[in-house]
């Protein structure tokens, strides 16, 4: 368990940087745009090489190519280095021209994409030209973004966690310099093409940087990579017959974008922009804990799988589990009940009105419900992956999505945006109760009396956090929308007051497991107990 705390300290510390330079970057691209023709476009924008980035690269290739390497790194033939070089060679040559091809032909389709995506768009005069452009220059983020993935892989596989958790800090600082640009370049003008374009050129720049930075650090850590010409070798059809599947399976979250965005589109003007920064602080979360505990368990688990070790493979899906819960439960909560006064302090002001402010808190609300779940998934994938079995998730996923199209059918009309992101948590929670069904089943993992005992007790601290969040909200309400300082001020007294009560009661309770709390605050250079 200590080196699972280890790795998701590493992962989820730079992730919460990530997150910070995002939320700064969303501040501004709220204030700076607005909710209107042009953000709406640039959103939808970074949304396609985004999703495909999280289904693709971040995804499905993650999950099939860092247990294959692993094996091939960790294998008993004495030559795992070479072994693991000569794939990961392969891979590249091949994965390669795949990406560039693939590239390729999405941009010369990209009008027929953003019609599909987007037909609404149309009826807004220079809205649906706008979205083609811009979608048109940030998509080349697509390959550069799944080369960083690859290489970040090689580093997880030997546990080198941080230069692929502090990638995305990049992405985010160049893209406040590209709102900066683009608000400077626009002037008095009150063009807010120019900002957008702007902005989706600081995306593709973004992914150069990003490969840049993993490249360096991939030869810092002594390996090299070799391009020669492709060849379709056992491992690598191997790998693509793991990745077909996986690329459903282990993107639920990702295909429920593209299902949202068709939807939200087809709504008033600003309801998908307002859905993307509302997804912002839902992200915060999953991102620290969720991509943490993922990324950390799955060469973790593929090393005790295949070595036979089903009781350390259990012990360290059941950690993960608590630690999924303990962080997420009270961060569900804490956004739902006070999500007004997050988005009025973060986002309102300039181009981004009160309206816009109240329509998006309900937003946050809605998403959040699904908070645990989104996590939770992260977590029980693995547990099929680790084993090569990337089928089972496709029909728990194909299930879910199912689900998550029939309610945005019903809900839509009559709820709008809201309607759709509660759809979106419902699906997610659907499709991790059907997950575990199946890990349950088959004996792979089980709930255990001392891990419901504990969440038990996690959710009696939640209960008395909330509480106490319902009785401040009222009163901080007149400062959260004041200046900085006020805003600042009823910020910090929320998440002060509801931290401080969520880990005494946890404490008083029993929620907390000594250990993990030893290890989370243990100082760095002292020795860990021995858990595994």
């Amino acid at each position: 368990m200590s080196s699972l705390v280890k790795s998701v300290g590493t992962i989820g510390g730079l992730t919460l940087l990530s997150r910070i330079f995002g939320f700064a970057r969303d501040m501004l691209l709220a204030r700076v745009l607005g909710a209107g023709l042009a953000a709406d476009a640039f959103q939808l924008a970074f949304t396609l090489p985004n999703t495909f980035r999280r289904l693709f690269a971040e995804g499905a290739f993650s999950v099939a190519f860092v247990p294959m390497y692993s094996r091939a790194l960790h294998g008993s033939e004495g030559d795992g280095e070479a072994a693991a070089a000569r794939f990961a060679d392969d891979v590249l040559s091949v994965f390669l021209w795949t990406l560039l091809v693939f590239s390729g032909v999405m941009m010369a389709v990209m009008p027929g994409i953003v019609w599909i995506l987007a037909r609404d768009f149309g009826s807004v005069p220079g809205k649906f030209e706008l979205a083609v452009f811009l979608s048109r220059v940030t998509f080349p983020y697509l390959a550069l973004i799944s080369l960083v993935a690859m290489l970040s892989g090689l580093l997880n596989a030997r546990s080198r966690f941080a230069p692929g958790a502090f990638a995305p800090v990049l992405l985010n600082i160049v893209l406040i310099g590209g709102i900066v640009t683009g608000w400077w370049l626009r002037g008095d003008s009150h063009d807010d093409r120019i900002v957008a374009i702007a902005l989706a050129v600081s995306v593709s720049l973004a992914g150069v940087v990003q490969l840049a930075y993993l490249w360096w650090a991939v030869r810092r850590a002594g390996l090299r990579l070799h391009l020669r010409l492709p060849r379709l070798t056992p491992e690598v059809r191997r790998l693509g017959m793991l990745i077909l599947p996986a690329t459903f399976g282990a993107g639920i979250y990702q295909i429920s974008q593209f299902v949202d965005t068709f939807f939200a589109t087809s709504l008033p003007q600003g309801s998908l922009t307002l859905l993307k920064l509302a997804d912002r602080l839902n992200q915060l979360p999953l991102g620290i804990v969720g991509i943490a505990l993922g990324t950390a368990i799955l060469p973790m688990l593929s090393r005790h799988i295949h070595s036979g070790d089903a009781a350390e493979a259990q012990r360290l899906q059941s950690n993960a589990f608590e630690m999924a819960t303990l962080l997420t439960l009270p961060a569900a909560a804490a956004l739902a009940i006070c999500a007004p006064a997050f988005v009025t302090a973060f986002f309102v002001g300039g181009k981004f009105t009160a309206a816009d402010g109240a329509i998006m808190a309900h937003i946050v609300v809605a998403l959040v419900a699904g908070l645990p779940a989104y996590v939770i998934v992260k977590i029980l994938n693995p547990g099929f992956f680790a084993r090569e079995d990337t089928r089972t998730p496709v029909w728990t996923a194909l299930a879910a999505l199912t689900l998550n199209i029939a309610i945005n059918l019903y809900v839509v009309e009559r709820y709008g945006i809201v309607g759709l992101a509660g759809a979106t948590a419902a699906s997610a929670s659907f499709n991790c109760l059907l997950l575990y069904a199946v890990l349950h089943r088959r004996g792979w993992f089980h709930f255990t009396a001392r891990l419901a005992s504990r969440i038990a007790r996690q959710i009696v601290a939640v209960a008395a956090m909330s509480a106490l969040l319902v009785w401040l909200m009222p009163i901080v309400a007149p400062y959260y929308g004041g200046n900085v300082a006020e805003r600042v001020g009823a910020l910090a007294a929320l998440v002060l007051a509801g931290g401080a009560t969520f880990f005494a009661v946890a404490f008083l309770v029993g929620a907390l497991d000594k250990d993990l709390v030893a290890m989370l605050t243990r100082r760095r250079g002292k020795p860990a107990p021995t858990q595994e």
